[in-house]
């Protein structure tokens, strides 16, 4: 397992072990003044989905006025996952305030009261020390201090258990169970440092518990293809858009790297088995070396490694930066919606990873849906 997989095990087993829905912080304008709360992108990450829209009665209009806000924002999150920490940071608060003000004007008041309840609920027992919250439960800054002490701790814990499972130590699985574990301990230490009257107003802040274990899409539309300094060398040209009702397997990928060969027959083997599900693989050649900008190599090697889907060749690597991408090969998986659903940064089964298997369970997963 990936330090990446590990990373989104303990991420989704510390969001869905409860009511706990997604990692991070509640960004209001409030907490945005507060420099000590880590920024997580709540509203960013929650609002594109179905389950969400369900949950505060979206009309399909209000739905389509979503996207649109989302079509602002999800360019310069996406490609924000890559940036130092305090950019990240600056960038996600800056993004959930904009966000939060065209959602505004697209929700009713009743919607956005129940959009910011869920936004605690997926902060879990960490949205108690945020400024708003922690003035209405009137904290005192002693009980602050104490409860910060207790998510500190928490966060050791789990990174160490990261760590462990990195370098073999432990397997996932029992990780995992030690991280619910962990949580289960946090959540009683914040019980026993509120008072009885905190209690009761944490319960009404947050509104009727929500399933967040229902959220699939967390993850922004897939950027659409940038055409500028590339071109399609195999198949005929199409857009991102134009692919809605597919589910599509887009890798980027340079012709001579062996990490990227080792892969190319999982790509085939999805293209073989699954096109006629409804599965479109399209790889992205993006040069690493100066052989891998000649457009008769390319071209070559595609044929060559016997490609049977669409190539683009993105010469000046403006698709690789509209990805964010930081690694050849990277591997993305994409819904019948448009959506990021997972992706795979490497070898798929580098040193014995079933890697392959899962992102295949993956698609077959996505042609249902």
């Amino acid at each position: 397992m990936s330090a990446r997989s590990l990373w989104m095990m303990t991420f989704w087993v510390l969001a869905f072990g409860t009511t706990v829905g997604l990692p991070g912080d509640v960004s209001t304008v409030n907490a945005a003044e507060d420099t000590e709360t880590p920024a997580q992108p709540y509203v960013l990450q929650m609002i594109r989905d179905d389950s969400v829209h369900a949950e505060l009665q979206l009309s399909t209009e209000q739905v389509d006025q979503v996207y649109e806000a989302l079509a602002e924002v999800d360019p310069r999150w996406w490609v924000n996952r890559i940036a130092p920490q305090p950019q990240q940071q600056n960038e996600i608060r800056e993004l959930t305030s904009l966000l939060k003000q065209r959602l505004s004007g697209v929700l009713n008041a009743d919607q956005m009261k129940r959009l910011n309840q869920l936004e605690k609920q997926a902060a879990g027992t960490r949205f108690v020390v945020l400024p708003d919250a922690a003035e209405t439960l009137g904290l005192s800054e002693t009980q602050v201090t104490r409860l910060k002490e207790t998510f500190a701790k928490t966060d050791e814990e789990v990174a160490k258990l990261q760590k462990q499972v990195a370098s073999k130590e432990i397997e996932a699985s029992d990780a995992a169970k030690d991280v619910a574990a962990i949580q289960s301990r946090e959540r009683q230490s914040l019980v026993s440092q509120l008072s009885r009257d905190q209690q009761v107003k944490v319960g009404s802040m947050l509104g009727k518990t929500f399933d967040f274990s229902k959220v699939k899409r967390t993850y922004p539309r897939a950027p659409e293809f940038v055409l500028e300094g590339a071109q399609w060398i195999q198949g005929e040209p199409v857009r991102m858009e134009d692919l809605r009702g597919k589910v599509v397997a887009v890798y980027f990928y340079a012709f001579q790297c062996i990490n990227c060969q080792r892969n190319f027959p999982h790509y085939e083997g999805w293209h073989q088995d699954l096109a006629d599900e409804g599965l479109v693989v399209i790889g992205i050649q993006t040069p690493e070396t100066s052989a891998e900008r000649s457009l008769d190599r390319v071209t070559e090697a595609a044929k060559k490694d016997g490609f049977e889907y669409r190539v683009l060749f993105d010469e000046k690597s403006g698709n690789w930066r509209s990805w964010g991408n930081t690694m050849w090969p990277t591997t993305y998986l994409i819904d019948k919606d448009g959506f990021i659903r997972r992706w795979w940064q490497g070898e798929m089964n580098w040193q014995g990873t079933p890697g392959e298997q899962q992102m295949r369970e993956t698609i077959q997963q996505l042609l249902t849906e």
